[in-house]
């Protein structure tokens, strides 16, 4: 596994390098380097990555996806969701809801209206659920408009969105795994169990980390203190309550949110999801995407999964944000802002084909998906201002 491994690190940042100065998101470097060793790994009679090294890489790739979620919980700012109000929360829903549908709709088309196929086609929409603003939230920075309505509404709904999208996740894999045939109502109580399990020790958890930060700040015992608690919340949400593990990651980052060595925290656990385990996640998805099996048929419904990626943020984002009051230019922004997809897109498809309920064809078309969206909200956006700056000076 060690050249593998050697293999992954150097290509992941040379091409997450290259991404860089092409204005796309690092990740989809990583992704690259994966599709890379992919091509190596099919290749017949290759010794390079061996099916032993492929076991390896995907233990440490589940470690990976856990560190990402437990820092995505670290970085949900509460306090940001208040400041912008109900209009996040009714565009986060509408966000949620109308991709998904969407989504589903088109899944379920192809399966050929087969209810046997309804889980699978709620996963395949829970997919599309996932934004990751960092594109968005880079580009308003460098426009200078981060600080304003627009900027402030889509982070604080996307920082909703990641919330209710894992929790949509861990419900419908709940319901999808193999084991299968579960009561959906008894998967919903385990869910509600878990987040009154959370909460009690979250409280208990904010109480021991605030006292740690008082006698010991920016002690290295307080990061790995709270990995501690990262991979507890993981193994106590998938082995006692049937809720993905990254569910579990995400909320432990989420009690810690508020601590004041949270960012402490989060810059000393990132170091090795960034050095090590992160790349190898990504690389991981690379390498097992299945190119195999494309035909006519999935192309077509790749491209259709796609628009309906696009379309659903687009749309419901983007019309909730007028019906609370924006203008059409801001509302048009807003939905643009929230179409780009990267990690959690990623993480959510991945997980279902862990878990058997969709096939690993999907994984390209995220891939395109990623590249497509991070292109046409800088785009778009720069545009928009651009015209909008034009206008009043034509005004003038």
């Amino acid at each position: 596994m060690l050249l593998p491994l050697s293999l992954i690190l150097c290509f992941s940042k040379l091409l997450s390098k290259l991404c860089e100065k092409l204005h796309l998101p690092q990740v989809v470097g990583l992704l690259l380097a994966g599709v890379l060793l992919g091509v190596v790994h099919s290749l017949t009679g290759q010794a390079v990555i061996s099916d032993a090294a492929i076991a390896g890489l995907g233990f440490l790739a589940k470690i990976g996806v856990i560190l990402i979620m437990f820092s995505a919980g670290l970085e949900t700012d509460v306090r940001q969701i208040r400041a912008v109000g109900l209009p996040a929360v009714f565009i986060t829903l509408a966000g949620v809801v109308v991709p998904m549908g969407l989504g589903f709709v088109v899944a379920w088309a192809f399966a050929g209206f087969d209810p046997s196929a309804v889980v699978r086609s709620l996963f395949y929409g829970c997919i599309l659920t996932a934004t990751s603003v960092s594109v968005t939230v880079a580009s308003l920075r460098e426009l200078g408009k981060l600080q304003g309505k627009v900027g402030s509404t889509i982070v604080a709904a996307a920082i909703l969105d990641d919330i209710i999208g894992v929790v949509v996740l861990s419900f419908i894999i709940s319901l999808g795994s193999e084991s299968g045939g579960e009561n959906p109502w008894m998967v919903l109580l385990r869910t509600l169990l878990f987040f009154l399990f959370a909460a009690a020790l979250g409280i208990v958890l904010r109480w021991v980390f605030r006292r740690l930060s008082e006698r010991m700040s920016h002690h290295r015992t307080i990061p790995i203190m709270g990995l501690a608690a990262c991979f507890f919340f993981a193994y106590a949400s998938e082995r006692w309550f049937g809720v993905a593990d990254i569910t579990g990651a995400f909320f432990a980052g989420l009690v810690l949110s508020g601590n004041r060595d949270a960012a402490y925290i989060d810059r000393r656990s990132d170091i090795m999801s960034y050095m090590v385990f992160g790349p190898v996640f990504f690389a991981n998805i690379g390498i097992n995407a299945d190119f195999s099996g494309l035909n006519l048929t999935v192309l077509a419904f790749g491209v259709c999964f796609l628009l309906a990626g696009i379309v659903g943020k687009v749309l419901g984002c983007g019309l909730t944000a007028r019906l609370c009051g924006y203008s059409t230019r801001d509302s048009l922004r807003v939905g643009v802002g929230m179409v780009v997809r990267a990690e959690v897109a990623l993480i959510c498809a991945q997980r279902g084909v862990d878990s058997g309920i969709i096939d690993a064809s999907i994984l390209p078309f995220i891939l395109v998906l990623i590249i497509v969206t991070s292109f046409l909200a800088p785009v778009f956006l720069k545009l928009s201002y651009d015209w909008e700056r034009d206008e009043r000076i034509r005004s003038i």
